[in-house]
């Protein structure tokens, strides 16, 4: 199969809000009167970012997902993305598959696929996601004040689980989980479901916003550092399934929520004064929103320290001594 052959079977489907899309030497877009354009950019490396052996539905998901996630953290509306992706061979089942679940993520939040690039290589992805969002509404990690309430969308730390026992076989029989808690843990690994329509909420609510990929406490750190906050969290006021929660006395299982990633759900800031707002919010969007702490000044003793900022986290009324704070591809 040529690439163009490629290109038209598995990755050329109808436009719902492009000009121009797949098959010309670059697509068309209009962007809405009053609305900003907002460009992000995600990779995804076989045996980096998942196995190579992975089912090829669940990297199509997620190989989209996780920008749609980027859009959600900006208070951003999702409408286009373009796809490079390096395949070591035309494996025609695998590209089916791959297509299949991609596309069931841009039917779910209506975004076009308008163009990109494929060449042969070792097994690479590399998704750039565009949208929307209205002149100066853009949710920014540097809003946070100090007062401010932290929250987290749905629970942390299942993804990571998931991810430790898919890579270490005896691990399920050596921490006694069952069956169930790890298959929503794995499906929270492979098929993330990014906060896409509370992000457009949190527009008029949130100072501050970011999704939660690299691990709870990097990305949080991200906030504190360009708003130049600090924050003390409790780890027991984290939300997370009832598996983690009992084991948080084991400094793995600790690692898996403070610093495992790969959650997608959104760390946002807001005044105490929105509480009753961000109450209806989850109420309304079926979604569980926990407040965990507030912003502080950064001036403190610390467990975390950043170039700006300080993090700090307690368990059962003392410091825990953190040595990762969460994913770093050249660390």
């Amino acid at each position: 199969m040529s690439e163009f052959n490629l290109i038209q079977k598995y990755f050329t489907r109808l436009m719902r809000h492009t000009d121009l899309g797949v098959g010309d030497d670059a697509a068309l877009v209009k962007v809405a009167d009053g609305m900003q354009l907002v460009v992000s950019t995600d990779m995804s490396v076989a045996d980096t970012h998942f196995f190579h052996d992975a089912v090829p539905y669940d990297i199509g998901w997620k190989s989209l997902a996780v920008n749609v996630s980027d859009m959600a953290a900006m208070g951003a509306q999702a409408k286009w993305a373009t796809l490079a992706i390096a395949l070591p061979e035309v494996n025609e089942n695998w590209l089916a598959e791959y297509s299949r679940g991609f596309f069931a993520c841009a039917d779910v939040f209506n975004i076009d696929l308008i163009g990109g690039d494929t060449t042969r290589g070792p097994l690479n992805i590399s998704v750039t996601i565009m949208g929307e969002v209205p002149i100066g509404k853009a949710i920014r990690r540097s809003g946070a004040q100090v007062g401010d309430d932290i929250w987290v969308s749905g629970t942390l730390g299942s993804a990571a689980l998931g991810l430790a026992c898919l890579q270490n076989n005896t691990l399920q029989d050596k921490i006694g989980i069952e069956n169930d808690a790890l298959q929503a843990s794995i499906h929270a690994l492979c098929r993330p479901m990014p906060r896409a329509n509370l992000g457009l909420s949190l527009r008029s609510i949130a100072t501050s916003c970011i999704d939660i990929s690299d691990g709870f406490l990097a990305d949080l750190g991200h906030i504190l550092k360009a708003s130049n906050c600090g924050a003390t969290i409790d780890l027991d006021k984290i939300p997370c399934i009832d598996y983690l929660k009992n084991n948080l006395q084991n400094s793995q299982f600790q690692d898996y929520l403070l610093a495992g990633g790969d959650d997608y759900e959104l760390c946002f800031t807001a005044p105490p004064s929105k509480r009753d707002e961000i109450k209806l919010l989850s109420k309304q969007q079926n979604i569980l929103l926990t407040r965990i702490a507030n912003t502080r000044s950064p001036v403190s003793r610390m467990s975390i320290g950043l170039e700006s900022g300080s993090l700090e986290v307690m368990y059962q009324n003392k410091p825990l001594s953190i040595l990762k704070q969460g994913f770093d591809h050249f660390a």
